[in-house]
């Protein structure tokens, strides 16, 4: 199966059933090192993830790891441009589940980006990214503690499927003119629009499937959590893009109210059942008149909608959700792209899960990453029905590569991202436990010693911060 790399002898396979892994008690689990600082921060993480797994099973479990290779090292192993060798491609596919370091992306090597095509060959389509502050963590906000979200992003779709033309292209060119002269004329909405002749083209494919494949893993998730942090908010810029961006959130609405009808209420649907608990005979017109703003302004036939909306999630819901009972549900609400950038800063603990397309997700997850200490502190993993691949989020560093200095909080916490999926809860709470009292007892290393009040004189370096985290399971 394999042309340069051989498995572990022992250890067997991890399998997915409807999109979730079954895991043995002794996984075989393939890692890229990662080029650049992957040099310093694959063997601190593998450190951290194996003393936990011992501390919290005592022997009865554990991973044992199957070296890849991508990127860089890659090309040295497997000659030029292969920067994703067929055995690399082959193991990730055969064992299921994966973790990796920080890659270049190539030059001249015909990839455009290594973690894009992963994503893509695998159908990676959840981008899952967990925003959350570990106390003592230097910020640039005065009440970081208040996020703890996880972004959804979609993975596959949007403008990063990367179909395009170039300004001046003979194919642009020709897409051009027959959207000028055929296609935007014969849509009336689009009235006297036109495309630019030196316009540069892209297409923004947003798909039912692909909404709601990624809007159904963020609310399967958000049923797994407390009681307070089961909303699932659906990020888009449908008041702008009505047939894309607009159709992620309708799609996701209509998801959650036919799939998930038991498990999940609407935002208005709460509205109105909260109207009714706080007044029995208050009539359908008054419960309209209180969801919706400015309704006594509104056509009469718009104000004949919102009352048979009203009447219809009564009749429909109020057995099952009524009585406080939507409470407990998921709650599904929706938000402009650009109003949750600021929400998640002014009002961030109503937050918990962010689902939204392609590009918004990459924007947004970075943003609060941001607000709780930075890319260094977050993790990162691309999963799909029949494989996950748990990642840093930061870049390679290549000046800082193989000097013991860099942070490994980010490769550290994708390995807890996971055992999480594993099932090993036990093993990444430990993680979780070490690196919230290391950081707290601000033994850190030099990019968040810098940046502590006062700084920190002798920061730790990557090895040794890892040590400080398994120093502290002792007391978990």
């Amino acid at each position: 199966m394999f042309e340069k790399i051989t498995p572990p002898e022992r250890g067997e396979k991890i399998r997915f059933n409807n999109g979730q892994p079954v895991v043995p008690d002794e996984p075989i689990i393939p890692y890229i090192r990662g080029d650049g600082i992957g040099v310093d921060i694959w063997p601190a993480t593998e450190k951290v993830i194996n003393a936990a797994v011992e501390k919290a099973y005592g022997g009865k479990r554990k991973i044992h790891w199957f070296k890849v290779y991508a990127g860089d090292e890659a090309c040295e192993k497997y000659g030029a441009y292969q920067y994703l060798p067929e055995d690399t491609i082959n193991a990730i596919r055969e064992y299921g589940i994966a973790i990796k370091g920080p890659l270049t992306t190539p030059v001249g090597g015909g990839i455009r980006s290594l973690n894009v095509a992963l994503r893509q060959i695998f159908d990676l389509y959840a981008c899952v990214r967990p925003c959350r502050y570990y106390e003592g963590t230097p910020s640039p906000h005065r009440n970081p503690e208040k996020l703890d979200v996880i972004v959804y992003r979609e993975n596959t779709e949007d403008i990063y499927l990367g179909i395009e033309w170039q300004q001046g292209s003979e194919i642009g060119q020709k897409l051009i003119k027959i959207l000028n002269e055929e296609l935007i004329p014969a849509t009336p909405e689009h009235k006297n629009k036109r495309i630019p002749l030196d316009a540069g083209i892209g297409i923004k494919p947003i798909s039912k499937k692909g909404s709601q494949r990624l809007i159904r893993r963020a609310i399967q998730h958000a049923l797994k959590l407390p009681k307070p942090k089961r909303v699932v908010t659906l990020v888009h810029k449908g008041n702008i893009m009505k047939y894309t961006e607009g159709a992620f959130r309708d799609w996701g609405y209509e998801l959650a109210t036919t799939e998930f009808r038991l498990h999940c209420v609407t935002e208005r649907e709460s509205w109105i059942l909260s109207n009714k608990e706080a007044n029995p005979n208050i009539t359908i017109e008054e419960n309209a008149r209180q969801i919706e703003p400015g309704y006594h302004s509104l056509t009469p036939e718009k104000q004949a909608q919102v009352c048979e909306e009203v009447k219809r999630v009564l009749d429909s819901i109020w057995t099952t959700h009524g009585n406080g009972q939507w409470r407990d549900k998921v709650l599904v609400n929706d938000r402009i792209a650009d109003n949750i950038f600021q929400q998640i800063q002014t009002r961030p603990e109503e937050y918990s899960i962010l689902a939204t397309m392609n590009l918004n997700g990459d924007y947004l997850s970075d943003a609060a990453a941001a607000i709780v200490g930075g890319l260094g502190m977050s993790p990162g993993a691309n999963i799909g029905d029949n494989c996950a691949i748990f990642e840093a989020t930061h870049g390679t560093a290549p000046k800082h590569a193989g000097l013991d200095k860099v942070n490994p909080a980010s490769l550290i916490l994708s390995g807890v991202m996971m055992l999480d999926f594993m099932g090993w809860q036990e093993a990444a709470d430990l993680i979780r436990h070490g690196i919230s009292k290391a950081i707290a007892s601000r033994q850190v290393t030099y990019d968040l010693a810098r940046l502590m009040t006062p700084p920190v004189s002798s920061p730790l370096k990557c090895s040794e911060f890892a040590q400080a985290i398994i120093h502290h399971f002792s007391s978990y």
